[in-house]
């Protein structure tokens, strides 16, 4: 059983940063691919972006340019990093791990709880 575990949310204003982490519960890139999601209150959770095994990684355009998803194999972790944070971020943040292809987040099989980051404009 795959056990992820998200921290680093927090309180910050708009143009600031945060990195949040994800912690798994053993060597899992090599079978999955690791996504970051969001959900704000009364929407619908969208995705954030996802790397895969080989380090490759893809971003959603509402954060391109501005999050960073990166990998530690040896810690078993995986991390984003958020600069110029807005407002609009606000949101919980799950990261979850599925097979590679297979995207969206009904295909993927597991989840953390959520850390919540707040945006203060």
């Amino acid at each position: 059983q795959v056990q992820l575990v998200e921290s680093g949310g927090g309180l910050v204003q708009a143009g600031g940063s945060l990195r949040l982490s994800c912690a798994t519960s053993g060597s899992i890139f090599s079978i999955y691919a690791m996504a970051w999601y969001r959900q704000a209150p009364g929407k619908q959770r969208e995705w954030v972006g996802r790397i895969h095994s080989g380090g490759s990684t893809h971003y959603a355009d509402s954060v391109k340019d501005r999050f960073t998803i990166s990998a530690d194999n040896a810690k078993n972790a995986v991390y984003l990093q958020m600069n110029s944070l807005k407002a609009e971020d606000t949101a919980v943040y799950y990261c979850a791990a599925g097979r590679p292809g297979r995207l969206g987040a009904k295909n993927q099989d597991y989840w953390g709880q959520g850390t919540q980051v707040t945006v203060s404009s």
